[in-house]
């Protein structure tokens, strides 16, 4: 099985995946983005998204900033601070962005915004550099 076919079945961007979050990215202004839109499978409690789906959601986009420019990261640590309820239904857009590289150590930043710009998740993560990938394996959705 090709990287490319080991690929659709992750769990963030795979689209193989029947259970997957099936997330798309763009790279804009620096930053790395998706729009996703919580439907109620992705639910806490009532009418908002699950902490983990919107953790899984940062973590998704700020690891796969790298595996655009051929360069696996892995995450060492999340750090994740919930500013307010997520609402279902709406399309919330996701960024990830670098905020420091030091050798195989990088820092990330990342955030999840209502259509409003209203942030309601912020999240810091340590990555390391773990290898080189293919990085047309992860190329950008049009």
């Amino acid at each position: 099985m090709s990287e490319e076919e080991r690929n659709d079945w992750c769990f963030g961007c795979g689209k193989a995946n029947p259970i997957g979050l099936k997330m798309t990215f763009a790279l804009k202004d620096g930053k790395y983005t998706s729009v996703f839109k919580a439907g109620p499978e992705h639910q806490s409690y009532e009418g908002t998204v699950h902490g983990g789906i919107l953790s899984a959601l940062l973590d998704e986009t700020m690891g796969r900033y790298h595996c655009r420019q051929g360069v696996k990261a892995i995450t060492a640590r999340l750090e994740t601070r919930f500013r307010r309820p997520t609402p279902i239904g709406e399309p919330l857009t996701v960024c990830g962005w670098v905020v420091k590289e030091r050798g195989k150590l990088i820092e990330m930043a990342g955030s999840v915004a209502l259509a409003d710009g209203t942030v309601t998740v912020e999240a810091k993560a340590s990555m390391i550099v773990a290898g080189t990938i293919d990085p047309e394996a992860y190329r950008d959705e049009p």
